[in-house]
């Protein structure tokens, strides 16, 4: 995990706060929050982004990170953010209250950990009713399969339409030339499920988990704590 704090600390100096493939969605996540949010938490922060939307949702948020800097630009973003407690934390290290959370979400940060563990822990940190929300890469299948040819066109459409969302929101094509070394550097380090384990993984511990895959190389799982009814889309 220290390789991984030192590359976040580095990303976070360079951080534009600009459009992301990560929060693309953030409205997706957004629709998901149960109604009555008292507690929230977000696992890997980073810059504090997601944790600010929760903070409109959740009448108070822990949002956590394991790079310094990340959580000091978080807290530099959020002056007025009394509600949200941006935490310096090692999530493997951390034992989470047993049925305390209402939402607990967590976006691109599972494929650096152990994803059976990661899913137990905050299993048991949710409320009865609670919602867990999961934002993730994964490894486009490598087999001729039906879902293969899809991946490959979805490869497609991401590339042009990335190529496009950064120069509205972003005005340019690409990131700077040191955000993209950084992210490379990072990449190096970097592995990730196919969606087939992660499915696998979520049949055995989320039963009737919402798992989708979406454009620019992502996944969700959207899963509710029983009792509670289902999620509207």
């Amino acid at each position: 995990m220290s390789a991984v704090e030192k590359d976040f600390d580095r990303l976070a100096l360079l951080d534009s706060d600009g459009w992301t493939h990560n929060n693309h969605y953030h409205r997706f996540l957004l629709r998901q929050i149960p109604k009555n949010c008292d507690v929230a938490m977000e696992i890997g922060c980073g810059t504090g982004a997601f944790a600010r939307c929760l903070g409109q949702c959740a009448r108070r948020v822990v949002a956590i990170d394991l790079s310094s800097e990340m959580i000091r630009v978080a807290r530099d973003r959020s002056p007025d953010k009394s509600n949200i407690e941006f935490r310096l934390a090692d999530i493997t290290s951390q034992d989470l209250p047993s049925e305390h959370f209402d939402c607990i979400a967590t976006i691109a940060t599972l494929h650096h950990l152990p994803l059976r563990d990661m899913l137990l822990n905050m299993k048991a940190a949710l409320k009865p009713g609670g919602v867990l929300l999961v934002l993730d890469l994964f490894e486009p299948s490598d087999v001729t399969t039906p879902e293969a040819v899809l991946d490959f066109v979805l490869n497609v459409v991401a590339m042009g339409a990335s190529a496009i969302l950064r120069i509205i929101h972003n005005g340019r094509l690409l990131p700077a030339r040191e955000v993209r070394a950084a992210w490379v550097e990072h990449g190096k380090s970097d592995s990730y499920l196919t969606m087939s384990e992660v499915r696998d993984v979520c049949a055995d511990i989320l039963p009737a988990a919402r798992i989708r895959k979406h454009l620019f190389w992502r996944y969700s799982i959207t899963w509710q704590k029983l009792p509670g009814g289902p999620l509207s889309d």
